[in-house]
């Protein structure tokens, strides 16, 4: 190339997709074919595209024909005078919202199957305090949490898994604080035992 000549613009589909894209599209494909919507030499043929896809050209096709996940309505959960928690199994959507209340909240991720690469979530400790569980592998991004009267710790690793969402964590610790951390040697033998019926 000479010195005078100017780079050709890229267009959108030729743009170089990362190792998180690649993978996103290969836990589609794996879950298109558990669904029985795609058999098995196709999904074979389809995950070695994906895999050595280099652009969105490329990789784009390989889902264009599986239906779209609608995304999870925002969640807002207030603990109230009671509490609230979500556990085990469910949608977790882009945005939440959380309200410590007076009875205090927990938020448990370890048993959910996220394909979001980003989760936003404003936590409130208020009086009851808001506890928030991620699983190993996750990473949480934490410093914009204002910590309040009730402090806040984050106890979690900064070691990211590919295909795992990252945590954006702000708001207030309020007057009970707020915590983020991996599940605690109790709950994951809960878990091993669960994995194990």
């Amino acid at each position: 190339m000479g010195e005078n000549q100017q780079p050709t613009p890229v267009r959108p589909h030729q743009m170089r997709v990362s190792h998180d894209e690649r993978e996103a599209v290969v836990e589609r494909l794996n879950t298109a074919a558990t669904e029985g919507r795609i058999d098995f030499s196709e999904l074979e043929v389809r995950l070695e595209l994906a895999l050595n896809a280099k652009t969105y050209a490329e990789l784009a096709p390989l889902t264009a024909d599986l239906p779209q996940e609608a995304p999870a309505e925002p969640l807002v959960l207030k603990g109230g005078l009671n509490g609230a928690t979500r556990t085990g199994h469910w949608r977790v959507p882009a945005q939440i919202t959380v309200y410590g209340g007076l009875g205090s909240v927990k938020l448990d991720f370890t048993q959910t199957e996220c394909r979001l690469p980003e989760i936003a979530i404003e936590a409130h400790g208020q009086t009851g305090g808001v506890t928030i569980i991620i699983p190993d592998g996750w990473v949480a991004e934490t410093s914009e949490m204002n910590e309040g009267l009730g402090g806040f710790k984050d106890k979690t690793t900064s070691e990211r898994l590919p295909g795992t969402p990252r945590i954006r964590l702000t708001g207030n610790g309020g007057t009970s604080g707020v915590v983020i951390r991996h599940p605690n040697s109790w709950e994951r033998r809960v878990q091993r035992r669960n994995q194990q019926r």
